[in-house]
């Protein structure tokens, strides 16, 4: 037996070689011996004691409505979710016992904040479904332990971070306390607590026993008819494509026999990559040992909270009477050789790797340095490049869902994301804004690109204890695709951001460049570590909960659009054509704004899913038919349709979009040419004088109305011209052939010298048009948000006749009344938000901000936030203007200003070129 201590002071005078990131993840085999089910903390596991696989538990039915993939934590919750909602022909398939893979070692914590809203409440259901639901319907125990939660904060930075997930708690009911150093002591009388600026404790956080909630699972779903199959390895499966091209599961193979089903559900964890190569899908993911240690039994631990330590990237699980100690290192051990025989077994642990836990841990819990070390868990979990899981129907094969690479966070996020996972099988999408979550969230160029996977696994997996910021941005797989302006743009100072691969400008640094350099593993893997690196030391300078560094640059941006003209790189959008004989059809079905209107129109519009909520916003314009002339103008001999839509959901937009098409059988042809053209928006009141010098087309009110397109000639150039804008100002953008794009920019820059053009980024974008009261799709709106709810109820053909998906719903909420709506806030102290905000309604919690930022113009705190009635009633404009509402901002109330419309040039005048 060993002890913490030792361990600590073995490592210490011992010198070990580095290891590259290649030759690390050969190096680090597992033991061909591997460590019995005794080193795992749980009296129960479900291996089986000879070991011998005996073949299937039960025969197979030859068909079934939906076959799940993988007997883990995510595949039990899915198979009793669907079974609850009404889907009983379902199978569950498991290649030994279940939780074999991942879920038998986990340590099973249940943390119930989080910084996201949605996954708050994915929490809140799992910790319903194993405290209280399972119970219930089964008379079992499914080993859950409430002993709450305590997060350690060893500097200001990660108390306000505490603090404003407290401020979100309120909303949901979640109690939790901010507690000094010396409570914290009289709560954990073992802690050290010198170092401690406070910690947040969550009374009712807890533990979960992986073995008893999947058998508890499986139990419950069986009882309502499905089926569960251990010991039967999936060896294929069948796909077929249907008479319009689109590829559909067809069968599952197995040793044993095949099952016929449309749907496939991958819950393989680790394996769920090989998974998906059988069905010609790929899964974006990577599988890293993870580790914790056991220790032996210390006096006074019992009835602890589990505790994180962010800060030393430790945490510590209560473990009857002892604890588990693990953590997240930036040295994780990749395992690239991914065995199909491993179940129910662990690696050796590497000791270099996990010895910052133990000193961390020692640090936290003194008494550990002499406590003994009972076992050693280190087992294969499976990481994504931003550490959230892999979620929804693949793009490649319908009926293909994934359910996997939950980053060590199965069991905590299975109850949740099982139901939303159901829902989205038996529906055809979930009933949370699960975007975050979703596969189509990664563009289709980074999926199978192994750098990309890898990088941004690690980076994500290094930084998953580090304080969640407004402003971060990822320092791995940049510069993956660069739009034309990328290098003019980063000599004049542009501070990228990143986006569906794509780098964006963020804002411009006075200072000269600051370019994006080749990931360095943050010096890990004996990889040389970036020095000065400028990109990285401005993000570094913005990690604040206060107003950034950089907030007076911000403000010149935004202000020089607001008073003279500014320049947005906004190449990066998705920019798709709709052509073909049903594309009318398609068009009227797809958006829920009239886009039927002359040739040379652009409309502001959409799209919906089948209970109304908002797939997409985005403009359409209506073509002239003829010949193609690609990339600005596509072949029609009928209806045609340009589509522009943010960057950021491109893909998820393309995939919604076909998938629409393929299930109305309409006949059309969507294109991409978002790589072939570049766009930039001229913006401000005088953005006029300067495209009139660039432009052989007139621009006046007149001949170039709002909401209008033209192919025109800018400086000998053929581009596509655009009267819109995405800050409340008179403007246009301008869509060109990427090879024209730099000659038009510098023909714009040189015209707009002498009215001071400056270029912009997207944070002015983000400040100007939150000002204006324009929404962002996955922000505040998202697929939960109905169009009504969220002010926009002007881009639905509601007057006209005209069927378009999800309007059924519209027109019920238009006669209920809504129950929820969008409010914009002004906050009279000069204090930034950034979301999350808690709203309070004359002292009652109804809702929380979902975007916030700062208005330099009106030069006050904006924010945007759904409300509700506490007492279930409608939510009318008498409930807004008889209220008081005050904000909660880690844990400090302001007074807040409720708005029906945008402080900011309410009546439209400014896009009109209307400045009086």
């Amino acid at each position: 037996m060993g002890f913490l201590g030792s361990a600590v002071r073995r490592f210490v005078s011992t010198v070990r070689p580095p290891l590259s990131p290649l030759c690390r993840t050969s190096a680090r085999c597992y033991s061909s011996e591997p460590t019995t089910e005794k080193s795992v903390p749980y009296e129960k596991t479900l291996k089986q004691e000879d070991g011998a696989s005996i073949g299937p538990t039960k025969p197979l039915p030859r068909s079934a409505d939906a076959v799940v993939i993988g007997g883990g934590s995510l595949g039990c919750q899915t198979i009793y979710h669907l079974a609850k909602m009404g889907m009983t022909n379902v199978v569950l398939l498991e290649r030994d016992r279940l939780t074999a893979g991942t879920t038998w070692h986990t340590a099973g914590l249940l943390w119930q904040l989080r910084p996201s809203d949605v996954e708050v409440e994915l929490l809140a259901h799992t910790r319903n479904v194993i405290s209280k639901d399972l119970e219930e319907e089964t008379g079992l125990h499914t080993g859950w332990i409430q002993n709450g939660g305590l997060f350690i904060a060893s500097n200001k930075q990660r108390l306000d971070e505490y603090k404003r997930l407290m401020s979100l708690g309120k909303v949901y009911g979640i109690e939790s306390h901010v507690l000094s150093p010396a409570e914290t002591k009289d709560l954990y009388p073992l802690m050290n607590v010198d170092d401690l600026y406070g910690t947040l404790y969550v009374p009712k956080d807890g533990t979960m026993d992986p073995a008893g909630t999947c058998t508890t699972l499986t139990r419950a779903a069986s009882a309502r008819g499905a089926t569960v199959i251990e010991n039967c390895p999936v060896t294929g499966i069948e796909v077929r494509t249907d008479d319009l091209g689109v590829k559909r599961i067809k069968a599952v193979e197995t040793t044993h026999g095949t099952i016929e089903t449309p749907c496939v559900v991958n819950c393989a964890g680790v394996w769920a990559t090989k998974l998906g190569e059988m069905a010609g899908v790929k899964v974006p993911l990577v599988a890293m040992h993870h580790a914790y240690v056991v220790t032996e039994r210390i006096e006074g631990i019992q009835n602890m909270p589990n505790v994180r330590d962010h800060d030393a990237s430790v945490y510590l699980r209560l473990q009857g009477d002892a604890l588990s100690v693990g953590g997240y290192e930036q040295n994780p051990v990749f395992w690239d050789e991914v065995s199909d025989k491993f179940a129910f077994s662990l690696f050796d642990l590497d000791w270099d790797v996990f010895m910052q836990h133990i000193e961390g841990a020692i640090n936290r819990v003194p008494g550990l340095e002499q406590t003994g070390i009972k076992s050693t868990v280190c087992g294969p979990e499976s990481f994504t490049a931003d550490h959230k899981p892999l979620m929804g129907e693949a793009p490649e094969v319908r009926g293909f869902f994934l359910g996997c690479g939950f980053n060590s966070a199965g069991m905590m996020l299975g109850g949740g994301c099982g139901r939303e996972l159901a829902h989205w099988i038996i529906h055809g999408r979930p009933e949370k804004d699960m975007y975050g979550y979703d596969i189509r969230r990664f563009h289709n160029t980074l999926t199978d690109n192994n750098r990309w996977i890898r990088e941004r696994s690690h980076e994500s997996y290094a930084k998953n204890y580090s304080v969640v910021f407004p402003f971060d941005e990822p320092l791995a797989s940049r510069n993956m695709r660069k739009d034309p302006f990328h290098q003019v743009l980063t000599e004049q100072g542009c501070v990228f951001q990143e986006r569906h691969g794509w780098e964006r400008p963020g804002w411009f640094n006075k200072d000269g460049p600051a370019p994006v350099l080749d990931y360095d593993y943050y010096g890990a893997y004996d990889t040389k570590k970036n020095v000065s690196y400028k990109y990285s030391d401005l993000l570094g300078k913005e990690y604040t909960f206060d107003f950034p560094p950089h907030h007076d640059v911000i403000k010149s941006e935004c202000l020089s659009c607001r008073h003279g003209v500014a320049v947005f790189d906004m190449s990066y959008f998705g920019k798709f054509y709709l052509t073909g004989p049903d594309a009318k059809k398609a068009a009227d079905w797809l958006f829920t704004a009239d886009v039927n209107k002359k040739p040379g129109s652009t409309v502001y519009t959409c799209m919906l899913n089948k209970r109304g909520g908002a797939e997409a916003d985005l403009t359409v314009s209506r073509l002239e038919p003829g010949a193609a002339n690609l990339p600005l103008t596509p072949e029609s001999n009928g209806d045609a349709y340009y589509l522009a839509i943010g960057g950021g959901v491109a893909e998820h937009n393309w995939n919604h979009i076909r998938t629409v098409l393929q299930d109305q059988n309409f006949h059309c042809q969507l294109t991409d040419h978002s790589e072939d053209m570049g766009m930039i928006s001229i913006q401000g009141p005088k953005s006029r004088e300067v495209l009139q010098e660039v432009v052989d087309t007139d621009l006046s009110n007149e001949a170039f109305p709002f909401s209008t397109h033209k192919v025109v000639n800018a400086a000998g150039h053929q581009v596509r011209a655009m009267r819109l804008s995405f800050v409340g100002e008179l403007g246009w953008e301008l869509h060109i052939p990427k090879d024209s794009c730099l000659p038009v920019y510098h023909a714009v820059m040189a015209a707009g010298a002498k009215h001071g053009i400056i270029n912009s980024g997207y944070r002015a974008i983000d400040s100007l048009s939150i000002e204006k009261g324009y929404r962002h799709w996955h922000a505040d709106l998202r697929p939960d948000d109905t169009p009504l709810e969220a002010g926009l109820a002007f881009t639905c053909k509601m007057k006209s006749s005209i069927p378009f998906l999800g309007r059924d719903r519209l027109e019920e909420q238009k006669k209920e009344g809504l129950r929820r709506r969008i409010v914009c806030f002004t906050i009279e102290e000069k204090v930034p938000m950034f979301g999350l905000e808690a709203i309070f309604r004359n002292g009652v919690p109804v809702g929380h901000l979902r975007r916030s930022d700062y208005g330099f113009f009106v030069d006050k705190t904006i924010g945007y936030g759904y409300i509700r009635n506490p007492d279930g009633g409608v939510v009318s404009p008498d409930f807004i203007k008889s209220g008081n509402f005050t904000m909660e901002r880690m844990g400090v109330t302001y007074q807040a200003k409720a708005h029906l419309k945008s402080p900011f040039d309410p009546e439209n005048k400014r896009v009109k070129g209307i400045y009086t």
